[in-house]
């Protein structure tokens, strides 16, 4: 399927993840990028979008180190002696996104900094014989 026969959907956005592609929805009318994706703009009101890839780069708007985490981090091996961090990141297209960080020292969260330049990584992960791509991010 191309890329502009795809919906709108976060399934869509899940599926180009899955293929280790960042993709935005992007309003024709005003320039205006959404991630994860939105079908219709919320600052015109149009649903005149286009699929666009993002490079991924960004800074690190806000994060936090997590030592009690969802029964899907537990599983991962996260917890109380191993922390994770969870971060938000301002793409430098514009939007702002959440996703896991990586490369940084989880248990010294003082030594990650708000405004730290990062890139989008795709995790892979195997889940009861399936594999799962979530979005990640890591130092540049």
């Amino acid at each position: 399927m191309s890329e502009s026969e795809r919906e709108f959907t976060i399934k869509s956005y899940i599926d180009y993840l899955s293929e280790k592609k960042l993709m935005s929805s992007k309003c024709k009318d005003c320039g205006a990028s959404y991630v994860p994706v939105r079908k219709l703009c919320t600052k015109c009101n149009s649903v005149n979008m286009e699929w666009v890839e993002m490079s991924g780069k960004g800074k690190i708007a806000a994060f936090t180190s997590i030592t009690v985490g969802t029964p899907f981090f537990v599983e991962k091996g996260y917890g109380r002696t191993k922390p994770y961090c969870f971060s938000v990141i301002k793409l430098d297209e514009g939007p702002m996104i959440s996703g896991q960080l990586i490369g940084v020292d989880e248990s010294k969260p003082d030594t990650i900094n708000i405004g730290m330049q990062v890139k989008a990584t795709f995790i892979e992960t195997e889940i009861r014989g399936e594999t799962r791509v979530d979005l990640g991010f890591e130092p540049v």
